[in-house]
């Protein structure tokens, strides 16, 4: 019989669809996570019995970063982080999420996975595949579209199976470094600076109240505009104030 392995985005979402999928006679073990429950039933999918396993992730469960190389505040030109190295790996505290995904991906031969149904939800969905991925190099991997946790549509969602969307996945990826790059580098750009023009500053202590996103940079344009109009302001006078009695 094929074992199945499902994937969620959120513990109460795993065990909502399990109880729908099992008529809410599925059987709850504690995985390597202690919010992340797993859940066993036997369900037919694709036309064909299947031995049923569902767990969850709770959002990401890995980060972008730069190699451990350039993460050294003096190792290279801030500039240089637009094009230095980068990797993506899973996040210290996921750990015990991505034990239970290799240790079930090991035992089944599908992969389902039921993350959200938006860019975001795609691209932790294929966080998920690589980990089981590297455990289970065999799996095949189908992606269950739902807009909510109704039971005619959660069935439905079974019956069309689909694989998942490798190219919005990588719309995200591109946002994620876009953020990456200009955040690091604008942040170790401000911080050296900053670090160099007052005397007795803690250079690591700025870069953690000051880290910048590219969404900042409007709200910095806008502050320093301001500033500059303030300090530059001379008065005058431009019209009178005249009454008649």
């Amino acid at each position: 019989m094929v074992r199945v392995l499902n994937v969620a985005e959120k513990p109460t979402v795993a065990k909502e669809v399990a109880k729908i999928l099992s008529s809410g006679k599925c059987r709850s073990r504690q995985g390597r996570s202690k919010y992340n429950h797993v859940f066993e039933f036997k369900y037919q999918m694709r036309g064909q019995d299947c031995d049923q396993i569902f767990t969850s992730v709770t959002g990401h469960i890995m980060e972008l970063d730069v190699t451990p190389k350039y993460k050294p505040w003096n190792s290279c030109e801030p500039a240089d982080l637009f094009d230095v190295p980068i990797e993506k790996t899973v996040r210290s505290d996921a750990m015990p999420i991505r034990q239970t995904l290799e240790q079930e991906a090991r035992g089944c031969q599908w992969l389902v996975l039921w993350l959200d149904c938006d860019r975001e939800g795609e691209n932790i969905a294929f966080e998920v595949v690589e980990i089981c991925k590297r455990a289970n190099p065999r799996m095949e991997v189908f992606r269950a579209h739902f807009s909510s946790l109704v039971p005619r549509e959660i069935h439905q969602a079974c019956r069309t199976l689909t694989p998942p969307d490798v190219l919005a996945s990588q719309a995200v990826d591109a946002r994620q470094e876009i953020d990456l790059r200009i955040g690091a580098a604008f942040t170790r750009f401000q911080t050296l600076r900053l670090r160099a023009k007052f005397d007795g500053l803690d250079g690591q202590k700025i870069s953690s109240d000051c880290v910048f996103g590219h969404a900042s940079f409007r709200h910095l344009g806008l502050w320093s505009t301001g500033f500059m109009k303030l300090k530059t302001l001379s008065r005058k006078i431009s019209g009178r104030l005249m009454s008649r009695l």
